[in-house]
C-alpha cells in the first residue's frame, strides 16, 4: 500500500501492540519483530495499519471500535474473498491470517501483505503523461472485466452471496440502513429513490463476484507500468450483478470534479481519457456483451448506493465512530450525490 499516506495511530484506534505482536508470532509464518505500527490515512470504514518489522511489512485491517450497524465492517468476508482471488491469480494481496478473537486487540482483524505500488486519489490521473493516462484507464477496465469473468464456484466462493434478485435485495438493504440510521437524518432525494428504484429494476439477472467499491483509489498500480497490482478494500464485496459493480465504477463520468474526483465537465479528449461510451464498449468487448441497456437505472442505483454509504458515514461521524478524518468532507456531499442519483432517473 505504498503511496497511501501514513500517520501515527489515531487515539480512537489504538490497541495493545504487544498483544498483536504475540498473535503474529503464533500465527504468521516467518514473522519476526520488533514491531512498529502506523495508520494509513483515508478510508471511511475499517481502520487500516502498516505493521513494520525488520524483515517485512504487513497490512492489518480491523473492525472499528464502538457501536456498529449489524452486518457492517465484515473483515472476515474481506479476508475470505481476498484469499480466494489471490489464489486464483487475480491481483489481491497475499493474506497471512484472520483473528476473530476480540480479546487480542479489541476487534476482529486480518493481516495481509503490503503491496508496493502507486495509489491515485484523482480519477483524472493528473500527475501522469497523456499516454499513460489512457493506459491506466484501460488497466482498470481490464481488471474489473477480469473480476466479473471469474466463476465464483470454481474458486470456492459459490456461497459468497445469495443468488438472484440482487437489485431487489440491495435496494432493500441500503434503504433499510438509510432509514434505520436516524442520527444522520432524512434526504428528500433518497426518499424518492427508495420508491423509484424497486419499480424500475431491469428484467434478467446475473451473478458474479462484485467488489462493491471499484474506484482508482482502491487500487494499487505497478510502480512504473500502467497495470493494476492489487485491488484493495473488499468490505462491500459479494455475489451480485456485474452491471451494478461496473456502473458504480463508471459513475465518475457523471460526477463533477470534487468528491470522488469526478470527470463530468472535464475535456476528456485533451486529457486522453476515453469517453464514457468508449469505456463502456471496452468493458462489453472484454465480457462478451453487445451493450448495456438501461444504463440509467444502473447509474441511478449506484449513485443511490453511494449516497447511502455516505449517509452511514454521516451517522458514524455523529456517533463518533468514523474512522477517517475525511469523514466530515464526505458527509457534506450527501445531498449533492443523492440529487445526482435522482437526476439519472429523469426525476
Amino acid at each position: 500500500m505504498a503511496d497511501r499516506g501514513l500517520e501515527a495511530v489515531r487515539a480512537a484506534h489504538r490497541f495493545d501492540e504487544a498483544a498483536l505482536a504475540g498473535w503474529l508470532e503464533d500465527n504468521v509464518a516467518g514473522y519476526a519483530g520488533p514491531l512498529s505500527v502506523s495508520q494509513f490515512s483515508g478510508g471511511q470504514s475499517n481502520p487500516t495499519y502498516r505493521l513494520h518489522t525488520p524483515g517485512r511489512d504487513y497490512v492489518l485491517r480491523r473492525k472499528p471500535p464502538g457501536v456498529l450497524l449489524k452486518g457492517a465492517h465484515a473483515v472476515e468476508r474481506e479476508y475470505r474473498v481476498i484469499s480466494a482471488l489471490n489464489a486464483a491469480g487475480f491481483p489481491t494481496p497475499r493474506t497471512y491470517g484472520l483473528c476473530e478473537d476480540e480479546a487480542v486487540i479489541g476487534t476482529p482483524f486480518y493481516v495481509m501483505d503490503l503491496v508496493v505500488g502507486r495509489n491515485f486519489w484523482n480519477t483524472a490521473f493528473p500527475d501522469v503523461s497523456r499516454e499513460e493516462r489512457a493506459a491506466l484507464f484501460d488497466a482498470m477496465n481490464a481488471t474489473i472485466a477480469s473480476l466479473h469473468s471469474i466463476d465464483p464456484a470454481a474458486i470456492g466462493l459459490g456461497d459468497y452471496g445469495r443468488p438472484g434478485n440482487y437489485f431487489e435485495r440491495q435496494i432493500g438493504r441500503w434503504s433499510k440502513q438509510y432509514l434505520d440510521d436516524a442520527d444522520a437524518g432524512r434526504v428528500a432525494a433518497m426518499d424518492r429513490l427508495i420508491e423509484w428504484l424497486p419499480a424500475n429494476i431491469p428484467a434478467g439477472d446475473e451473478a458474479s463476484i462484485v467488489h462493491g467499491d471499484f474506484r482508482c483509489d482502491n487500487m494499487l498500480f505497478h510502480p512504473t507500468e500502467p497495470r493494476v497490482v492489487a485491488v484493495l478494500d473488499w468490505e462491500l464485496s459479494t455475489l451480485g450483478h456485474p452491471l451494478a459493480d461496473f456502473a458504480y465504477h463508471l459513475m465518475v463520468y457523471r460526477m463533477p470534479p470534487g468528491y470522488s474526483t469526478g470527470l463530468a465537465g472535464l475535456d476528456l479528449p485533451a486529457l486522453n481519457i476515453p469517453s464514457e461510451a468508449d469505456y463502456v464498449a471496452a468493458y462489453c468487448r472484454r465480457t462478451g456483451r453487445e451493450g448495456i441497456d438501461r444504463l440509467d437505472f444502473y447509474l441511478a442505483f449506484s449513485l443511490f448506493r453511494l449516497a447511502a454509504i455516505i449517509h452511514g458515514i454521516k451517522g458514524r461521524l455523529i456517533r463518533g465512530t468514523a474512522s477517517s478524518p475525511q469523514a466530515a468532507e464526505a458527509a457534506a456531499q450527501l445531498d449533492d450525490i443523492a440529487a445526482l442519483a435522482l437526476a439519472q432517473t429523469g426525476g
